[in-house]
C-alpha cells in the first residue's frame, strides 16, 4: 500500500513539470509565460467588461464552480459556470446533451469574454460544440485536457493546457493546481 501511495504522488509531481501549453498556431509556449499570458488576458477582458465562462463535465465541472467562485469571490473577476442542474437538464431534455454548454454560450456570451473549456478527455462533444460556438462569436478560448496528446480539444484554444497522463486524477489535480495559480497570480497583482 506504500508503494503504492509513494508510486501515485511520484507519477503526481512528475505531471506538473510534464504539462504542455500550446498557443492557437500549436506552438509551443513556456508554462510561466503562459500563465502570465492567461493572467494579462482576464485583465484585459475584465477590465473591458468581459467576464470568464467554465464548463466542463463530472470532476472537470467542480473544477469549473470551485475557480469560478474563487475568481468572483477573491479576486473580484465576474465568472460564471454553466452547470446549473436546471439548466443542464433542460437543454439536454430539450436540444440534446451535445449542445448542452452551446446554447447557453449563444445566449450569454460576448466577443469581450474567455471561455475556459476543461476536460480531461478533451473528447467530450458538448465541450468541442461549445469552443467551436465560441469560436464563431469571435471570443477567446482557454483549453485544458489531457490523456491522448492527440486530443482534439488540445488545438482549438488560444492557450491550451495539456497534462499527458491517462489517470482523471493526476489530470484533474493538474488542472485544478493550473487554475489556482491564475487566481493566485490575479490576487498577488491586485494586491501589489
Amino acid at each position: 500500500m506504500m508503494k503504492n501511495t509513494e508510486s501515485y504522488f511520484d507519477e503526481l509531481k512528475s505531471m506538473f513539470n510534464s504539462v504542455a501549453v500550446t498557443d492557437r498556431d500549436n506552438k509551443t509556449c513556456l508554462f510561466s509565460e503562459a500563465i502570465d499570458t492567461f493572467t494579462r488576458l482576464i485583465g484585459d477582458r475584465t477590465g473591458a467588461g468581459g467576464k470568464l465562462l467554465f464548463i466542463g463535465n463530472g470532476g472537470s465541472a467542480s473544477i469549473a464552480s470551485h475557480i469560478t467562485v474563487d475568481l468572483w469571490k477573491n479576486a473580484g473577476i465576474r465568472a460564471l459556470a454553466f452547470n446549473d442542474s436546471s439548466l443542464l437538464t433542460c437543454i439536454s431534455n430539450d436540444y440534446g446533451y451535445r449542445h448542452v454548454f452551446e446554447k447557453p454560450i449563444e445566449m450569454f456570451a460576448g466577443r469581450e469574454d474567455i471561455l475556459v473549456a476543461i476536460s480531461s478527455s478533451g473528447r467530450s462533444e458538448n465541450i468541442l460544440c461549445a469552443v467551436s460556438t465560441a469560436r464563431k462569436k469571435g471570443m477567446q478560448v482557454i483549453t485544458f485536457s489531457g490523456f491522448d496528446e492527440n486530443n482534439p480539444l488540445r488545438n482549438m484554444g488560444d492557450m491550451n493546457f495539456y497534462v499527458p497522463s491517462a489517470s482523471y486524477g493526476h489530470v484533474e489535480i493538474t488542472h485544478l493546481s493550473i487554475c489556482h495559480c491564475v487566481v493566485d497570480a490575479i490576487m498577488a497583482g491586485k494586491n501589489g
